[in-house]
């Protein structure tokens, strides 16, 4: 649409541009080098197009277009001679200005930058859906069910004398000495593939990242911003296996009573679900910068506004990730089912063995009663401060899409609450506890999309915008 504008206009007008040119000359600042004679539009249409091809953004490519057509009325009306060198120089300048005030990650065009979104969101879901696979494999008791570990993966047992052999390696474990003492092999089966399938996932998310990341980089689609983000969350994702061993690794030790049952650290497996949620969070907030340079706003009082929000709602999203990491020593300690009831725990408000551990922070991460109240009390004050939020932004003029996710960010968490209020009252069924696990993660999703919504224009946008918005 653009391109066809620019060339009626220079088409149009190409005659009375041809008569002022003939009749003068085209001369350098200095003196030499003076050039005269006739110019087809087409030379126009090119020096115009390239600029336009060499803007970096709809507001790069407004600005340069301004000044070529500026360019072309005072040669219209005679008011100066320029010279070849002084367009190119004042094109090039716009260009390099609006380089410098916005940030890029993708340096090869529109189609780039939309291949690489898409692979960074799937990559995002494909994290989602190993935390949702991670605690079925949790709820289901399927994570010790494999007593080994190898970086590269292995081969399922194919034959009945491997699944023999694999069974034997679980016998000797201390789960099955004290909690599936009459399990049968088809029982094992089961978990042994749950927690098969959730490894395999893992190692498949590392191939699917890695193929498009090294033929991006092949083809110079990415630049070194983002080449080195990428680079630290892949590896990230591959000391992510490791993390998860390490855990696995605890819940086959002998536990410290006789009487206690065998399960992970509480420690180790916050520290793994901590780091699948900076993964996602990672390429979720990279793919949004990808293909969402700049926020949605169409003028100063809505930036004004967003500036506002902003200020609430960065710390209301670090309540939501100390929630969701909390519910992670929840799970680790067993301490759903601890107390389910609710709003009270038990007969009590607070329990009686609240802080009976000593040391004191080990009340906080390891005591049940603690544990599941600490939670309670960081869900009560997340689901107030999302609506704190809302509430304090009714009068705030603010853009419409950052208005209408505040409004969903406030659904979800109450859906949230809801989900944890019956999946305790239900006593953990492994449905609800699964839903309650990506609810969370879809809660600190829309958190991160509010927040990369209410981002600062860059200072070329902001130069554009007028000072309120213009309505229909």
């Amino acid at each position: 649409m653009l391109e066809s504008r620019l060339i009626t206009i220079v088409r149009r007008n190409h005659k009375s541009i041809n008569q002022i040119i003939k009749s003068s000359s085209f001369s350098s600042h200095g003196g030499r080098n003076n050039i005269s004679g006739r110019f087809s539009p087409d030379t126009y249409y090119y020096y115009y197009y390239s600029t336009y091809r060499n803007a970096v953004n709809p507001t790069a490519t407004r600005s340069c277009f301004i000044n070529g057509f500026r360019t072309l009325h005072n040669l219209n009306k005679g008011s100066y001679k320029p010279s070849f060198k002084y367009m190119s120089t004042m094109a090039a300048n716009a260009c390099k200005e609006n380089k410098e005030t916005v940030k890029h990650l993708v340096t090869a065009g529109p189609h780039a930058q939309k291949a690489i979104g898409i692979w960074l969101f799937a990559s995002a879901a494909w994290v989602f859906s190993m935390v949702i696979l991670g605690g079925v494999t949790r709820l289901t008791r399927s994570g010790l069910s494999m007593t080994d570990w190898n970086f590269t993966g292995s081969l399922p047992p194919l034959s009945d004398e491997d699944w023999l052999i694999e069974f034997e390696k679980y016998k000797q474990s201390v789960e099955f000495k004290r909690v599936n003492r009459g399990m049968s092999i088809d029982d094992f089966k089961f978990i042994y593939w749950m927690e098969y399938m959730h490894r395999m996932w893992g190692r498949a998310l590392g191939v699917m990242f890695a193929l498009p990341f090294s033929y991006f980089i092949r083809k110079g689609y990415i630049n070194i911003c983002l080449g080195v983000r990428l680079a630290g969350l892949f590896a990230l994702g591959g000391g992510q296996g490791l993390i998860g061993w390490w855990m696995v690794k605890s819940g086959l030790e002998e536990p410290p009573s006789e009487y206690s049952q065998p399960r992970v650290s509480p420690y180790r497996l916050a520290a793994h679900l901590t780091s699948a949620f900076a993964i996602y969070c990672g390429l979720f907030w990279t793919a949004l910068t990808v293909v969402m340079p700049e926020p949605p706003t169409e003028s100063m009082a809505w930036v004004k506004g967003a500036s506002k929000v902003k200020r609430l709602a960065l710390p209301v999203g670090i309540i939501v990730g100390i929630t969701a990491i909390s519910g992670a020593f929840v799970a680790g300690n067993d301490a759903g089912r601890a107390f389910n009831t609710f709003p009270k725990m038990g007969d009590s408000w607070v329990p009686e063995d609240v802080l009976s551990m000593k040391p004191l922070i080990r009340n906080f991460f390891e005591n049940t009663a603690t544990v599941q109240l600490d939670h309670r009390i960081l869900a009560t004050a997340t689901l107030a401060s999302i609506c704190g939020l809302w509430w304090s932004t009714r009068r705030v003029d603010l853009h419409p899409a950052v208005r209408s996710l505040i409004g969903s960010t406030v659904g979800m968490a109450a859906l949230q609450v809801t989900l944890g209020i019956s999946t305790l009252l239900s006593y953990v069924p492994v449905s609800l506890g699964t839903a309650h696990q990506a609810g969370a993660l879809t809660l600190l999703t829309f958190m991160l999309l509010l927040n990369h919504t209410l981002r600062r224009p860059s200072p070329m946008l902001l130069k554009s915008l007028p000072a309120v918005a213009k309505t229909v």
